[in-house]
Protein backbone atom coordinates (compact mmCIF):
# COMPACT_ATOMS: atom_id res chain seq x y z
CA UNK A 1 0.00 0.00 0.00
CA UNK A 2 1.33 3.43 -1.01
CA UNK A 3 2.05 5.46 1.66
CA UNK A 4 0.21 9.15 1.99
CA UNK A 5 2.09 12.13 3.35
CA UNK A 6 1.24 15.39 4.70
CA UNK A 7 4.07 17.96 4.56
CA UNK A 8 4.89 19.94 7.79
CA UNK A 9 2.49 23.07 7.47
CA UNK A 10 4.64 26.33 7.45
CA UNK A 11 4.87 28.21 10.65
CA UNK A 12 2.56 30.95 12.01
CA UNK A 13 5.05 33.92 12.00
CA UNK A 14 4.56 37.45 13.55
CA UNK A 15 3.14 38.84 10.32
CA UNK A 16 0.41 36.24 10.12
CA UNK A 17 -0.69 36.82 13.49
CA UNK A 18 -0.85 40.69 12.44
CA UNK A 19 -2.57 40.10 9.97
CA UNK A 20 -4.96 38.29 11.45
CA UNK A 21 -5.68 40.86 13.65
CA UNK A 22 -6.72 43.17 11.00
CA UNK A 23 -8.77 40.86 9.54
CA UNK A 24 -11.02 40.47 12.79
CA UNK A 25 -11.09 43.79 13.15
CA UNK A 26 -12.02 44.90 9.72
CA UNK A 27 -14.89 41.87 10.35
CA UNK A 28 -15.81 43.34 13.21
CA UNK A 29 -16.64 46.39 11.66
CA UNK A 30 -18.14 45.08 8.32
CA UNK A 31 -20.32 42.52 9.81
CA UNK A 32 -21.39 44.78 13.17
CA UNK A 33 -25.19 44.23 11.44
CA UNK A 34 -25.56 41.28 10.84
CA UNK A 35 -27.56 38.26 12.48
CA UNK A 36 -26.65 34.50 13.31
CA UNK A 37 -28.27 33.32 10.76
CA UNK A 38 -26.39 35.22 7.99
CA UNK A 39 -23.58 34.55 9.51
CA UNK A 40 -24.65 30.77 9.43
CA UNK A 41 -24.52 31.08 5.37
CA UNK A 42 -20.76 31.01 5.85
CA UNK A 43 -18.94 30.94 2.23
CA UNK A 44 -22.11 30.60 0.56
CA UNK A 45 -23.85 33.79 1.39
CA UNK A 46 -23.02 36.89 -1.13
CA UNK A 47 -22.25 40.18 -0.44
CA UNK A 48 -20.61 41.64 -3.61
CA UNK A 49 -19.72 44.87 -1.76
CA UNK A 50 -18.50 42.98 1.02
CA UNK A 51 -16.91 41.41 -2.00
CA UNK A 52 -15.12 44.69 -3.22
CA UNK A 53 -14.35 45.67 0.50
CA UNK A 54 -12.41 42.57 0.69
CA UNK A 55 -10.56 43.74 -2.59
CA UNK A 56 -9.85 47.49 -0.94
CA UNK A 57 -7.73 45.60 1.69
CA UNK A 58 -5.79 43.41 -0.92
CA UNK A 59 -7.28 39.99 0.43
CA UNK A 60 -8.32 38.90 -2.77
CA UNK A 61 -5.47 37.83 -5.17
CA UNK A 62 -3.41 37.46 -2.36
CA UNK A 63 -0.31 34.68 -3.63
CA UNK A 64 -0.90 36.21 -7.13
CA UNK A 65 1.97 38.34 -9.08
CA UNK A 66 1.48 41.98 -8.70
CA UNK A 67 1.61 41.84 -12.75
CA UNK A 68 -1.72 40.74 -12.77
CA UNK A 69 -3.22 42.48 -10.28
CA UNK A 70 -2.23 40.39 -7.10
CA UNK A 71 -0.32 41.13 -3.76
CA UNK A 72 2.94 38.53 -3.79
CA UNK A 73 2.05 37.05 -0.49
CA UNK A 74 1.93 34.05 1.15
CA UNK A 75 -0.19 31.16 0.93
CA UNK A 76 0.05 31.20 4.54
CA UNK A 77 -0.85 34.73 4.89
CA UNK A 78 -4.03 33.94 2.41
CA UNK A 79 -5.31 31.02 4.63
CA UNK A 80 -5.26 33.41 7.47
CA UNK A 81 -7.83 35.56 5.81
CA UNK A 82 -9.49 32.47 4.65
CA UNK A 83 -9.92 30.76 8.15
CA UNK A 84 -10.72 33.99 9.81
CA UNK A 85 -13.39 35.45 7.09
CA UNK A 86 -15.15 31.14 7.49
CA UNK A 87 -15.22 31.62 11.43
CA UNK A 88 -17.02 34.77 11.45
CA UNK A 89 -19.20 33.66 8.71
CA UNK A 90 -18.62 36.60 6.40
CA UNK A 91 -20.75 36.63 3.29
CA UNK A 92 -17.75 35.76 0.93
CA UNK A 93 -19.98 33.52 -1.72
CA UNK A 94 -19.46 36.52 -4.92
CA UNK A 95 -15.73 35.98 -4.81
CA UNK A 96 -15.08 32.77 -3.39
CA UNK A 97 -14.98 30.64 -6.92
CA UNK A 98 -13.22 33.08 -8.79
CA UNK A 99 -10.56 33.45 -5.71
CA UNK A 100 -10.48 30.02 -5.02
CA UNK A 101 -9.44 27.55 -7.77
CA UNK A 102 -11.00 29.58 -11.11
CA UNK A 103 -8.06 32.35 -11.25
CA UNK A 104 -5.44 29.66 -10.04
CA UNK A 105 -6.17 27.86 -13.40
CA UNK A 106 -6.28 30.86 -15.63
CA UNK A 107 -2.70 31.63 -13.88
CA UNK A 108 -1.23 28.26 -14.33
CA UNK A 109 -3.10 27.18 -17.53
CA UNK A 110 -4.54 30.64 -19.52
CA UNK A 111 -2.70 32.60 -21.82
CA UNK A 112 -1.25 35.56 -21.23
CA UNK A 113 -4.29 37.51 -22.84
CA UNK A 114 -6.14 35.70 -20.87
CA UNK A 115 -4.35 36.49 -17.29
CA UNK A 116 -4.09 40.20 -18.33
CA UNK A 117 -7.76 40.73 -18.62
CA UNK A 118 -9.67 38.54 -15.92
CA UNK A 119 -7.16 38.34 -13.35
CA UNK A 120 -7.02 42.02 -11.92
CA UNK A 121 -10.64 41.92 -12.17
CA UNK A 122 -11.33 38.87 -10.00
CA UNK A 123 -8.54 40.84 -7.86
CA UNK A 124 -10.68 43.84 -7.88
CA UNK A 125 -13.93 42.10 -6.25
CA UNK A 126 -15.23 42.86 -9.27
CA UNK A 127 -15.53 39.58 -11.57
CA UNK A 128 -17.51 36.47 -10.47
CA UNK A 129 -17.20 32.52 -11.44
CA UNK A 130 -19.23 29.87 -11.29
CA UNK A 131 -17.97 26.19 -12.60
CA UNK A 132 -19.86 23.98 -15.21
CA UNK A 133 -18.84 20.61 -14.27
CA UNK A 134 -22.25 18.39 -12.63
CA UNK A 135 -24.21 17.34 -15.38
CA UNK A 136 -27.71 15.47 -15.10
CA UNK A 137 -27.33 11.82 -14.25
CA UNK A 138 -23.18 12.20 -13.94
CA UNK A 139 -23.19 13.73 -10.83
CA UNK A 140 -19.42 13.47 -9.58
CA UNK A 141 -18.53 11.08 -12.52
CA UNK A 142 -16.87 13.80 -14.80
CA UNK A 143 -15.69 11.90 -17.11
CA UNK A 144 -18.99 10.83 -18.31
CA UNK A 145 -19.37 14.00 -19.25
CA UNK A 146 -21.72 14.80 -22.26
CA UNK A 147 -21.73 18.95 -22.94
CA UNK A 148 -19.78 19.33 -26.34
CA UNK A 149 -17.59 21.31 -28.01
CA UNK A 150 -17.84 21.29 -31.74
CA UNK A 151 -15.27 22.89 -33.81
CA UNK A 152 -16.53 25.21 -36.55
CA UNK A 153 -14.96 28.18 -37.83
CA UNK A 154 -13.24 30.54 -35.65
CA UNK A 155 -13.68 28.43 -32.37
CA UNK A 156 -16.82 26.43 -31.21
CA UNK A 157 -20.06 25.31 -30.65
CA UNK A 158 -21.20 24.36 -27.47
CA UNK A 159 -24.51 22.32 -26.71
CA UNK A 160 -25.18 20.44 -23.11
CA UNK A 161 -26.60 20.98 -20.04
CA UNK A 162 -24.68 21.84 -16.49
CA UNK A 163 -26.43 21.06 -13.41
CA UNK A 164 -26.01 22.23 -9.28
CA UNK A 165 -24.03 25.34 -10.90
CA UNK A 166 -23.61 27.32 -7.76
CA UNK A 167 -23.23 30.97 -8.18
CA UNK A 168 -24.15 30.64 -11.85
CA UNK A 169 -27.03 33.38 -11.64
CA UNK A 170 -24.70 36.09 -10.31
CA UNK A 171 -21.16 34.97 -12.10
CA UNK A 172 -20.13 36.60 -14.82
CA UNK A 173 -18.01 33.92 -16.38
CA UNK A 174 -17.87 29.98 -15.93
CA UNK A 175 -14.81 27.44 -16.47
CA UNK A 176 -16.43 25.25 -18.41
CA UNK A 177 -16.26 21.29 -18.64
CA UNK A 178 -16.46 19.53 -21.75
CA UNK A 179 -15.97 16.86 -24.07
CA UNK A 180 -14.12 17.97 -27.51
CA UNK A 181 -13.31 14.23 -28.97
CA UNK A 182 -16.33 12.42 -29.18
CA UNK A 183 -13.76 8.72 -29.73
CA UNK A 184 -11.54 9.13 -27.01
CA UNK A 185 -9.01 6.54 -26.30
CA UNK A 186 -10.05 6.55 -22.44
CA UNK A 187 -13.08 8.36 -20.78
CA UNK A 188 -10.42 10.73 -19.81
CA UNK A 189 -9.08 11.75 -23.18
CA UNK A 190 -10.70 14.38 -25.10
CA UNK A 191 -12.49 16.92 -22.51
CA UNK A 192 -11.15 20.61 -22.42
CA UNK A 193 -11.88 23.54 -20.38
CA UNK A 194 -13.41 26.81 -21.78
CA UNK A 195 -13.93 30.13 -20.39
CA UNK A 196 -17.41 31.83 -20.98
CA UNK A 197 -18.69 34.71 -20.80
CA UNK A 198 -21.98 34.10 -19.15
CA UNK A 199 -24.21 36.74 -21.23
CA UNK A 200 -23.40 34.76 -24.09
CA UNK A 201 -26.61 33.85 -26.60
CA UNK A 202 -27.58 30.51 -25.56
CA UNK A 203 -27.23 30.36 -22.48
CA UNK A 204 -30.15 29.96 -19.99
CA UNK A 205 -29.87 30.09 -16.62
CA UNK A 206 -32.56 28.32 -14.53
CA UNK A 207 -32.88 28.43 -11.05
CA UNK A 208 -32.93 25.18 -8.04
CA UNK A 209 -34.39 26.24 -5.20
CA UNK A 210 -33.50 24.07 -1.98
CA UNK A 211 -34.94 23.15 1.12
CA UNK A 212 -34.28 25.95 2.39
CA UNK A 213 -36.01 27.61 -0.28
CA UNK A 214 -33.09 29.62 -0.59
CA UNK A 215 -31.46 30.19 -4.47
CA UNK A 216 -27.49 29.14 -4.62
CA UNK A 217 -27.63 26.21 -7.04
CA UNK A 218 -28.52 26.50 -10.74
CA UNK A 219 -28.98 24.28 -13.98
CA UNK A 220 -27.41 25.85 -17.14
CA UNK A 221 -28.14 25.05 -20.48
CA UNK A 222 -26.40 25.83 -23.51
CA UNK A 223 -28.18 25.80 -27.00
CA UNK A 224 -25.12 26.42 -29.98
CA UNK A 225 -23.69 28.38 -27.59
CA UNK A 226 -20.63 30.07 -29.65
CA UNK A 227 -16.79 30.81 -28.06
CA UNK A 228 -14.11 31.59 -30.18
CA UNK A 229 -11.11 30.03 -30.10
CA UNK A 230 -9.59 32.86 -27.48
CA UNK A 231 -12.05 30.76 -24.77
CA UNK A 232 -10.30 28.00 -24.62
CA UNK A 233 -8.47 27.31 -21.33
CA UNK A 234 -5.14 25.32 -21.61
CA UNK A 235 -4.58 23.13 -24.61
CA UNK A 236 -7.55 21.19 -26.17
CA UNK A 237 -7.82 17.88 -25.15
CA UNK A 238 -5.86 18.54 -21.65
CA UNK A 239 -9.02 19.20 -19.31
CA UNK A 240 -8.88 15.89 -17.02
CA UNK A 241 -5.12 17.38 -15.80
CA UNK A 242 -6.20 20.70 -15.60
CA UNK A 243 -9.75 20.29 -13.84
CA UNK A 244 -7.86 17.27 -11.56
CA UNK A 245 -5.21 20.03 -10.67
CA UNK A 246 -8.33 23.18 -10.05
CA UNK A 247 -9.81 20.50 -7.60
CA UNK A 248 -7.57 20.66 -5.16
CA UNK A 249 -7.87 23.97 -4.84
CA UNK A 250 -11.49 23.33 -4.10
CA UNK A 251 -10.81 20.33 -1.74
CA UNK A 252 -8.23 21.31 0.22
CA UNK A 253 -9.66 24.70 2.11
CA UNK A 254 -10.94 25.08 5.29
CA UNK A 255 -14.21 25.68 4.02
CA UNK A 256 -14.25 22.08 3.84
CA UNK A 257 -14.38 22.08 7.77
CA UNK A 258 -15.68 25.49 8.95
CA UNK A 259 -18.82 25.63 7.02
CA UNK A 260 -20.58 24.80 10.65
CA UNK A 261 -18.03 27.00 13.01
CA UNK A 262 -20.79 29.36 13.39
CA UNK A 263 -22.82 26.67 14.77
CA UNK A 264 -19.90 25.41 17.54
CA UNK A 265 -19.51 29.00 18.97
CA UNK A 266 -23.42 29.83 18.97
CA UNK A 267 -23.67 26.46 20.96
CA UNK A 268 -20.64 27.10 23.60
CA UNK A 269 -22.46 30.56 24.01
CA UNK A 270 -25.81 28.68 24.83
CA UNK A 271 -24.21 26.54 27.19
CA UNK A 272 -22.09 29.07 28.79
CA UNK A 273 -20.52 27.61 32.31
CA UNK A 274 -23.00 25.20 32.12
CA UNK A 275 -20.43 22.59 30.95
CA UNK A 276 -21.37 19.26 31.99
CA UNK A 277 -19.06 16.00 31.43
CA UNK A 278 -21.30 14.37 28.23
CA UNK A 279 -20.51 17.94 26.50
CA UNK A 280 -17.46 18.04 27.29
CA UNK A 281 -15.85 15.10 25.77
CA UNK A 282 -18.40 15.85 22.91
CA UNK A 283 -16.41 19.43 22.43
CA UNK A 284 -13.54 18.14 23.01
CA UNK A 285 -13.82 15.97 20.12
CA UNK A 286 -15.15 18.42 17.66
CA UNK A 287 -12.26 20.61 18.58
CA UNK A 288 -9.64 17.67 18.31
CA UNK A 289 -10.60 16.81 14.59
CA UNK A 290 -10.62 20.59 13.79
CA UNK A 291 -7.03 20.99 15.02
CA UNK A 292 -5.77 17.94 13.12
CA UNK A 293 -7.77 19.27 9.64
CA UNK A 294 -6.45 22.85 9.93
CA UNK A 295 -2.86 21.25 10.08
CA UNK A 296 -3.62 19.19 7.33
CA UNK A 297 -5.30 21.74 5.34
CA UNK A 298 -2.45 24.10 6.08
CA UNK A 299 -0.18 21.63 4.53
CA UNK A 300 -1.66 21.20 1.64
CA UNK A 301 -1.45 25.17 1.40
CA UNK A 302 1.98 24.61 1.44
CA UNK A 303 2.52 22.19 -1.03
CA UNK A 304 0.05 23.77 -3.35
CA UNK A 305 2.43 27.23 -3.36
CA UNK A 306 5.28 24.59 -4.26
CA UNK A 307 3.52 23.75 -7.45
CA UNK A 308 3.15 20.22 -6.14
CA UNK A 309 -0.24 18.63 -7.24
CA UNK A 310 -1.83 17.36 -3.88
CA UNK A 311 -4.93 15.85 -5.33
CA UNK A 312 -5.25 12.73 -2.91
CA UNK A 313 -4.33 14.56 0.26
CA UNK A 314 -7.04 17.31 -0.63
CA UNK A 315 -9.77 14.41 -0.85
CA UNK A 316 -8.81 12.89 2.35
CA UNK A 317 -9.19 16.64 3.99
CA UNK A 318 -12.70 16.90 2.09
CA UNK A 319 -13.91 13.24 3.07
CA UNK A 320 -13.31 14.01 6.86
CA UNK A 321 -13.97 17.98 7.02
CA UNK A 322 -17.59 16.99 5.18
CA UNK A 323 -18.48 14.24 7.63
CA UNK A 324 -17.28 16.00 10.76
CA UNK A 325 -19.54 18.93 9.44
CA UNK A 326 -22.37 16.58 9.44
CA UNK A 327 -21.70 15.09 12.33
CA UNK A 328 -21.25 18.45 14.37
CA UNK A 329 -24.95 19.34 13.47
CA UNK A 330 -26.31 15.72 14.80
CA UNK A 331 -24.17 15.72 18.47
CA UNK A 332 -24.56 19.25 19.13
CA UNK A 333 -28.15 19.00 18.97
CA UNK A 334 -27.78 16.22 21.53
CA UNK A 335 -25.71 18.17 24.26
CA UNK A 336 -27.90 21.63 23.72
CA UNK A 337 -31.76 20.16 24.40
CA UNK A 338 -33.55 23.23 22.25
CA UNK A 339 -35.48 22.51 19.14
CA UNK A 340 -34.39 24.38 15.89
CA UNK A 341 -36.18 27.16 14.96
CA UNK A 342 -35.38 29.38 11.42
CA UNK A 343 -37.43 32.48 12.70
CA UNK A 344 -36.38 32.26 16.14
CA UNK A 345 -34.68 35.31 17.94
CA UNK A 346 -32.33 32.81 19.76
CA UNK A 347 -29.19 32.32 17.89
CA UNK A 348 -28.08 29.20 18.28
CA UNK A 349 -31.66 28.09 17.37
CA UNK A 350 -31.80 29.60 14.28
CA UNK A 351 -28.39 28.57 13.67
CA UNK A 352 -29.41 24.93 14.11
CA UNK A 353 -32.33 25.22 11.91
CA UNK A 354 -30.14 26.12 9.25
CA UNK A 355 -27.53 23.91 9.49
CA UNK A 356 -30.01 21.08 9.21
CA UNK A 357 -31.13 22.00 6.16
CA UNK A 358 -27.50 22.40 4.40
CA UNK A 359 -25.86 19.95 6.12
CA UNK A 360 -26.53 16.92 3.51
CA UNK A 361 -25.02 19.28 0.77
CA UNK A 362 -21.50 19.10 2.52
CA UNK A 363 -20.63 15.32 1.30
CA UNK A 364 -22.31 16.33 -2.11
CA UNK A 365 -20.82 19.65 -3.48
CA UNK A 366 -17.13 19.32 -4.50
CA UNK A 367 -17.15 15.92 -4.94
CA UNK A 368 -19.29 13.04 -3.28
CA UNK A 369 -18.26 10.90 -0.52
CA UNK A 370 -17.74 7.75 -2.81
CA UNK A 371 -16.29 9.75 -5.17
CA UNK A 372 -13.44 10.28 -2.98
CA UNK A 373 -13.13 7.62 -1.26
CA UNK A 374 -12.38 5.83 -5.20
CA UNK A 375 -9.55 8.30 -5.48
CA UNK A 376 -8.30 7.82 -1.91
CA UNK A 377 -8.58 4.10 -2.80
CA UNK A 378 -6.35 4.44 -6.07
CA UNK A 379 -3.67 6.50 -4.46
CA UNK A 380 -2.98 4.42 -1.51
CA UNK A 381 -2.92 1.46 -4.20
CA UNK A 382 -5.62 -0.22 -3.11
CA UNK A 383 -7.53 -0.47 -6.44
Amino acid sequence: MTQLNFSPPPPLTEATEKLRAEVRAFLDREMAGMTPAQRAASWVGRSPEFSRKMAEQGWIGMAWPKTYGGHERSALERYVVLEETLAAGAPVGAHWIADRQSAPSILRFGTEEQRQFFLPKIASGECFFCIGMSEPDSGSDLASTRTRAVAVDGGFKINGTKVWTTGAHIAHYMILFCRTDTKPADRHSGVSQFIVDMKTPGITVRPIIDLSNEHDFNEVVFEDVFLPESALLGKSGDGWKQVTSELSYERSGPDRFLSTFPLLTEALAMLGNRVDDRSAIVIGRIVAHLVTLRRMSRSIAGMLQRGEDPAVQAAVVKELGTSLEQEMVEVLRLIVDVEADLGSDNAYTAVLAHMMLHAPSFSLRGGTREILRGIIARGLGLR
